[in-house]
């Protein structure tokens, strides 16, 4: 039995920003690591939605302006991620997301002999040693990072 194909439809925002082609199963990562959980405002969380260019895709839609929250994460977390910046009901830039140079407690080092596992108060930073393949490494311990 064939499934019928559903749209949903989630309002426009007036200003905020869209983040889209989120790799399906990603949205609920990134909206913890950009702390929409902890402010106050309307924030849309689509899962699994159809996408020609993808087949599925997430994306979050945020009705607050994108001043604070930091691109690098969203390049790091989902480098096929875009972003949409809207003002006044239409859509006002769209910034290219790279993969940055360095990410600073967005991710832990799971080398039990690095210096962040008995020194806790020390930030967690990993450098990108390898842009084509997008490979991180710890900067205290060279430790390569996994993605889980």
């Amino acid at each position: 039995m064939e499934r019928a194909q559903y749209k949903l439809n989630v309002g426009k925002i007036e200003e905020g920003f869209v983040i889209d082609h989120i790799s399906p199963g990603r949205a609920m990562r990134l909206y913890r690591h950009l702390g929409l959980d902890s402010i106050n405002c309307a924030v849309a969380i689509i899962q699994n939605a159809y996408s020609a260019k993808m087949g599925k895709k997430d994306m979050i839609k945020v009705e607050s302006p994108i001043e604070g929250f930091d691109l690098d994460t969203i390049a790091f977390l989902d480098h096929n991620a875009t972003v949409d910046i809207i003002k006044d009901g239409e859509i006002k830039d769209k910034p290219t997301l790279t993969l940055p140079e360095k990410v600073v407690n967005v991710i832990k080092c799971k080398n039990p002999r690095c210096i962040t596992s008995s020194e806790h108060e020390l930030d967690h930073v990993f450098l990108l040693t390898d842009r084509e393949k997008g490979t991180y490494r710890c900067c205290y311990c060279e430790t390569r990072y996994k993605e889980p």
